[in-house]
């Protein structure tokens, strides 16, 4: 996937759809800093190749906000001051993980199961 973010102050996540092929790292508030596309994307076209690359950064960001609140909590900051700044909660991360695994359709195959 992608190596080590650098060392210093801002923190990135790097995020990836279900099949590997587009991956993303960005910043705390989704800013894309680094992205990696497999060619056969491409096929698909670019509206939708642009609306994954959104995704993922959503995703990303959210994932990066319940790191930061998980930081934060451990250093001693209530929670009612993280709902505020509007930190997601892991469970929150994983709710929206699971509304996303189920709007992506499935991969489609000849095989069938046995």
């Amino acid at each position: 996937m992608f190596p080590p973010p650098p060392p210093g102050p801002a923190a990135t996540t790097a995020i990836s759809n279900r099949s590997g092929t587009v991956a993303v790292r960005t910043t705390e508030q989704g800013l894309p800093v680094e992205l990696r596309l497999d060619p056969r994307e491409l096929r698909y076209g670019g509206r939708r190749l642009a609306d994954e690359i959104l995704e993922l950064c959503k995703r990303s960001a959210m994932e990066a906000g319940a790191r930061r609140r998980e930081a934060l909590e451990r250093d001693g900051m209530r929670t009612d001051i993280l709902d505020q700044m509007g930190l997601p909660t892991r469970a929150q991360v994983a709710e929206a993980q699971r509304a996303q695994d189920e709007e992506e359709p499935e991969p489609t195959s000849w095989m069938r199961p046995v």
